[in-house]
């Protein structure tokens, strides 16, 4: 849980997300925007503090593929807790039911703003942000001098290395699959890369995360892309060593 600089005018949020990388810089960024944050990695620790009354936020941000308990069984026992403000949270489009039972969609990358503008006009429930990112940008600059703006750069440092490490474990667990022929999950971990890698601006590894989710079916371009993670990694590596060395 996060609770610096807040400014009690702006809504209490939960961040429901099983990734780490994505739950760390989202919960951040929205507090360094002065929103008090707390965070759970699934929708189970999430009910658990909402019936003990630990936490009691006006926004619910909502990761669309959580393991276990979610989706719209999930908002169903969110609701009942009288959570009325649900937002979803994904690197994809959700399916309709799920829109449906939500109170707004924002696509992963999204900052503050974004927020912001959705809870401001409710309606309509689907606010997808685009990125105005270079493509040959390991990181995008904007979302770099964002960040710089906000935190220390030794705070800035240490969210690209938990990227870095993040994706080090990822690497191994895709090769696995791929080896494998494990569709589903390289389809789930490809996910998680794209929404953690482009809500901190590593577009680079974000985008092959999205390739990952949408080709896993294509095992020989899989192991094709997974050569181009690594690399795509070792540059995001090389970028932290130049901009922030230790």
């Amino acid at each position: 849980m996060l609770g610096i600089g807040e400014k009690h005018e702006l809504p209490t949020i939960l961040l429901i997300d099983d990734d780490l990388v994505s739950r760390e810089v989202i919960a951040t960024v929205l507090t360094l925007h002065g929103h008090f944050v707390h965070s759970a990695e699934d929708g189970n620790e999430a009910l658990r503090m909402l019936e003990a009354g630990t936490v009691k936020p006006s926004v619910v941000l909502l990761d669309t593929q959580l393991p276990g308990l979610c989706g719209p069984e999930l908002i169903t026992k969110l609701r009942q807790l009288g959570q009325d403000e649900i937002i979803l949270i994904s690197g994809s489009p959700p399916a309709g039911d799920l829109i449906a039972a939500a109170d707004g969609f924002l696509l992963k990358p999204f900052g503050p703003e974004d927020l912001h503008k959705l809870l401001n006009q409710h309606k309509p429930k689907i606010e997808q942000v685009a990125t105005d990112s270079d493509e040959d940008d390991v990181v995008n600059p904007s979302t770099l001098a964002q960040f710089r703006q906000l935190m220390t750069e030794a705070t800035v440092r240490e969210i690209y290395a938990a990227v870095v490490s993040d994706l080090q474990k990822r690497l191994a667990a895709l090769e696995s699959a791929i080896n494998t022929g494990d569709r589903e999950e390289i389809r789930r971990i490809g996910h998680a890369i794209k929404g953690g890698c482009g809500m901190a601006g590593a577009m680079q590894v974000a985008r092959l995360g999205a390739f990952f989710e949408s080709k896993s079916d294509q095992l020989d371009n899989c192991a094709d892309a997974l050569q181009e993670l690594y690399s795509a990694t070792r540059k995001l590596e090389r970028m932290l060593e130049r901009e922030f060395p230790a």
